[in-house]
């Protein structure tokens, strides 16, 4: 695991998930590698019929030189198939949802990204799924008890 976006589960309601390849340069993965990443503010758009993850910040890897470094909030290609662009575009295109970058994670030596499609909540749909977790946790630790 690189890194989450955890803010994402409290501001949207995931619907989906798909995982997707992403495409990067060398000094990136490096980078990736010593965990320098940040999808906070990320979120993925269909442009021309391909995918974009857009406000990653993967920060500048420290060992290389400033020629061969990146720029950190570039936009960086995701690997789909074309099926799959089909069906997230036409869902991402729906009113109210947007494709979400959950988490970013190596497997098999290769770079990942956990995208989402996600409703945005209200201000009161998220006090009230807090309470519903606070209430579920209570009566956890009360089970657990007995």
């Amino acid at each position: 695991m690189i890194g989450e976006n955890r803010k994402a589960r409290h501001d949207y309601e995931i619907l989906e998930r798909l995982e997707c390849g992403i495409q990067l340069t060398g000094s990136e993965v490096k980078s990736l590698r010593d965990g320098k990443l940040s999808l906070s503010e990320s979120f993925a758009s269909v442009l021309g019929g391909e995918v974009f993850l857009i406000n990653c910040e993967i920060s500048p890897y420290s060992q290389s030189s400033e020629y061969l470094n990146h720029e950190a909030k570039r936009r960086r290609k995701l690997l789909l198939h074309k099926r799959e662009i089909a069906k997230f575009a036409s869902k991402s295109e729906e009113k109210g949802l947007t494709l979400v970058p959950l988490k970013m994670y190596f497997k098999e030596g290769k770079a990942k990204v956990l995208l989402g499609i996600g409703k945005g909540r209200q201000m009161h749909d998220k006090r009230e799924k807090l309470k519903k977790d606070v209430a579920k946790r209570d009566i956890d630790r009360a089970m657990k008890r007995r």
